[in-house]
């Protein structure tokens, strides 16, 4: 299948602009969701909830089959591929205050096509800098990746470190279904079984890469509670099925950095570097 080309110089460089208020409520509904303590108003918002804040809420009509907002407003349109979230880069400054006002601006930086072991492939890359009270408080960059429908990858052979902590996860479809709603994501992909496997092709419903991150990230700090997280690089590896249980694993790899992989009997799901300071 041969998709319509996308011109870089028309999308490199956009901008858009989102305010919103690190809603305590709405990180209540996070926590709720991870099973985790919820931070109370003025206390710190933990790494990667962020995700939860700044959705545009788009109307129905504006959405495309897939359930995400449909293409060729902010984004490419890269009409007849499959749009997956691949990873990422993360620097966390300071911490967004729960209960105050932020705002996110945001920037393509980088439109590309390349040729991948199942077809093109259209790699997007979108930095986001939140800002509060007059200070960067997040910096992120996002690789979002266009591709030709093909069978998803289901293996990793590629050999995983000793972990130094571990902790198991299982996905079930609640999890899956409140996940896209406190994040505002309406890819069809998460909750839509019929649409997962009979569209996309997948195996079942498939569990968030976002969500897989943000787990690794609470597992290393629980596992080292005196360690601040500074920078986090991750990528997805392929795609694991709901309700495969799986591992949200790391070891310290180094003087600040540790590595930190989801990972199951087929290998690895997503792998990452993170970058700590002491607290």
């Amino acid at each position: 299948m041969n998709s319509p080309a996308i011109s870089p110089s028309e999308w490199e460089g956009r901008t858009e602009t989102s305010a919103d208020q690190i809603s305590h409520q709405l990180a209540r509904r996070i926590a709720a969701t991870l099973g985790q303590p919820a931070p109370a108003p003025g206390e710190a918002l933990p790494e990667l909830w962020h995700w939860a804040y700044f959705q545009d809420p788009v109307p129905a009509a504006g959405l495309g089959s897939d359930g995400h907002p449909a293409r060729g407003g902010f984004l490419p349109p890269a009409e007849g591929r499959q749009r997956m979230w691949a990873g990422g880069r993360v620097d966390f400054i300071r911490p967004l205050v729960v209960g105050e006002d932020a705002e996110r601006r945001s920037t393509i930086q980088s439109v590309s096509e390349k040729q991948g072991r199942t077809g093109g492939l259209l790699f997007v890359t979108v930095r986001h800098d939140i800002v509060q009270h007059g200070q960067l408080a997040v910096r992120e960059e996002q690789d979002i990746v266009y591709r030709e429908p093909a069978p998803p990858r289901t293996a990793d052979a590629e050999p995983l470190p000793q972990a130094g902590w571990s902790e198991t996860a299982v996905p079930d479809a609640t999890l899956l279904f409140r996940y896209s709603a406190v994040t505002f994501n309406g890819h069809r992909i998460h909750y839509d079984w019929p649409y997962a496997t009979g569209e996309e092709g997948y195996a079942g419903l498939v569990v968030h890469g976002p969500l897989i991150a943000t787990l690794l990230v609470s597992a290393f700090v629980r596992a080292n509670p005196g360690l601040r997280p500074a920078r986090l690089a991750y990528r997805g590896v392929r795609p694991v099925i709901c309700p495969t249980p799986f591992e949200a694993a790391g070891c310290l790899s180094g003087e600040g950095r540790a590595q930190l992989w989801a990972a199951n009997a087929d290998g690895a799901i997503q792998r990452a570097e993170l970058d700590y300071v002491a607290r």
